[in-house]
């Protein structure tokens, strides 16, 4: 069984990965995890067009909301005896705001490259705490995923079949945005950058202690994708009129995927590889040539594995309050 938690929309990389999986193989029940029903649903509908025998079924779950994550992993154990692969790939990018003097600066110290693919030094986002009082970013991007795979150990660990997670991370994961005294980043302008590091930090350390259970932990980034989350950048004219350039950008950042299909490369290239084969230690990033052929490469993490385990047990402790809080979903 795989698990795909996700928000959907008609042209995300959600949709594009359910149906590469389905290409890959047709005997898979796919479960699409989506805080938005009708959505969810729509999507299983179109799915089910092309793919008419194939077994999808939908849960509803809000990763920012932790009743709500708890909700569904009770749900979960109920339906299942075991998950194959759990895509955790929900995230947000709230209020998103280029800083267009650093990206102007860079073009004149030689950055600009670096800048444009990583959007390091010109990308910033607002945050706010969520009902739960924790920071918004890092609860939905990071925290609920943490929760969901916590709550879902029995159907992950120690059976027969080893277990996969694979988290979407990003080239923006940076060292700098993160720190140990601000993990949740209330105090700075990068929420979205700390949060996607923070993911690393996390898969880094589950591999290390869930491996020999079987439970294996794989971060991939999809480049960048003309999705809802990209339009929210910049007005939708304006990336029309980027669009040209944008292609030409691609025959120097490989990681310039552009769609969605192009995108999920490496959530499909991981499905097909046998864990005990991959390096816990490097992210797999989906590629496109300039001529258009999709291909995966490897980069090392950027992490300290002494700060890996640190975060891991303020995750822990984070955790524990909110069992305590919510002991009655638990």
């Amino acid at each position: 069984s795989v698990l795909y938690l996700a928000p959907f929309r008609y042209s995300s990389l959600g949709l594009a990965l359910c149906r590469r999986l389905l290409e890959e193989d047709g005997r898979i029940h796919l479960c699409i995890a989506c805080r938005d029903t009708l959505k969810s649903q729509a999507t299983r509908d179109l799915i089910l067009a092309d793919y008419p025998d194939a077994q999808v079924s939908t849960v509803e779950v809000d990763v920012g909301s932790l009743a709500s994550v708890l909700r569904v992993a009770r749900e979960l154990r109920c339906r299942f005896q075991h998950l194959d692969f759990v895509y955790l790939n929900a995230g947000i990018m709230p209020n998103p705001q280029v800083n267009f003097k650093a990206l102007w600066h860079g073009l004149f110290t030689g950055k600009a490259l670096h800048m444009l693919t990583t959007a390091e030094g010109i990308m910033t986002q607002t945050d706010r705490l969520n009902g739960d009082g924790l920071q918004e970013v890092f609860a939905t991007n990071l925290f609920g995923h943490f929760i969901l795979v916590r709550q879902l150990e029995s159907l992950l660990c120690g059976n027969e079949k080893p277990s996969r997670l694979i988290w979407t991370s990003s080239s923006n994961a940076r060292k700098a945005a993160f720190s140990l005294s601000d993990y949740q980043h209330a105090n700075g302008q990068e929420s979205y950058s700390s949060s996607k590091y923070a993911t690393d930090l996390t898969s880094v350390v589950l591999n290390r202690k869930c491996n020999k259970q079987g439970l294996y932990s794989s971060v991939v980034c999809p480049g960048l994708v003309m999705s809802n989350m990209t339009y929210r950048i910049l007005p939708i004219f304006i990336w029309k009129l980027l669009m040209p350039v944008m292609w030409l950008i691609r025959f120097f950042a490989k990681t310039y995927t552009l769609t969605p299909y192009n995108g999920a490369e490496a959530h499909v290239w991981l499905f097909k590889q046998k864990p005990e084969y991959l390096d816990a230690l490097v992210k797999y990033h989906s590629c496109t040539s300039g001529l258009g052929k999709n291909y995966v490469e490897t980069r090392k993490i950027d992490v300290d594995e002494e700060t890996a385990e640190k975060f891991y047990q303020k995750l822990l402790e984070l955790e524990k309050q909110a069992l305590e809080r919510y002991s009655d979903l638990d």
